[in-house]
């Protein structure tokens, strides 16, 4: 009861940059994101995380990964809104946001600290970082300057094993691997706090 109402008002103000994309539920969100400033390694990209509820939210952390979105799969995805726009203008935006979704999908964005499954190691989406105070939109927006601040175009170490480990994550689910400890099951060593 206390997530739903916590989730419900998430889905009427997110901050600029933000885009709620399937809601359908309080079980799986899918939200946009856009780094507002001009670091190169991501201008003009969108990239599309899942949160994976539980009933125990906000006590506990959601389960929360970038995930890819192939450019064919991409135009059947709903167009984000914003309730400060009109609706001529969510209409506007919805066509030139289908269009640019047909054409470029969603990929995952190349950072230290994501793996190329889109797993992100960040202390605030583990138990002992997370704090029910933390929201869908404080995730987002600590996501946005962990890649705003970013300067190297690399991955992880050991990146391709541990992805090999736990499969990908589509906009449908994951695949591949046996996938049978999940996020919860993952222990990251929080050391480098350089980006």
């Amino acid at each position: 009861m206390f997530a739903a109402k916590r989730l419900g008002k998430a889905k009427q103000s997110l901050p600029p940059g933000i885009d709620l994309v399937k809601a359908d539920d309080f079980k799986e969100w899918q939200v946009d994101i856009r780094v507002l400033d001009s670091n190169p390694l991501y201008l003009n990209q969108i990239y599309r995380l899942s949160f994976i509820f539980t009933s125990n939210y906000p006590i506990e952390p959601p389960e929360v990964t970038f995930i890819h979105v192939p450019p064919s799969s991409s135009a059947s995805s709903v167009a984000p809104t914003s309730n400060t726009q009109s609706q001529s203008q969510q209409q506007s935006q919805s066509q030139s946001q289908s269009q640019t979704t047909t054409d470029s999908g969603r990929s995952i964005p190349i950072h230290p600290h994501i793996y190329s499954n889109g797993i992100i190691c960040l202390d605030l989406l583990g138990s002992a970082g997370w704090s029910p105070v933390q929201s869908v939109e404080s995730v987002c927006m600590s996501l946005q300057s962990m890649l705003t601040g970013n300067t190297k175009n690399e991955r992880p170490p050991g990146d391709e094993a541990f992805c090999q480990s736990m499969g990908v994550r589509g906009p449908n689910g994951w695949t591949g691997s046996e996938r049978g400890r999940g996020l919860r099951g993952v222990r990251f060593a929080y050391d480098d706090d350089t980006v």
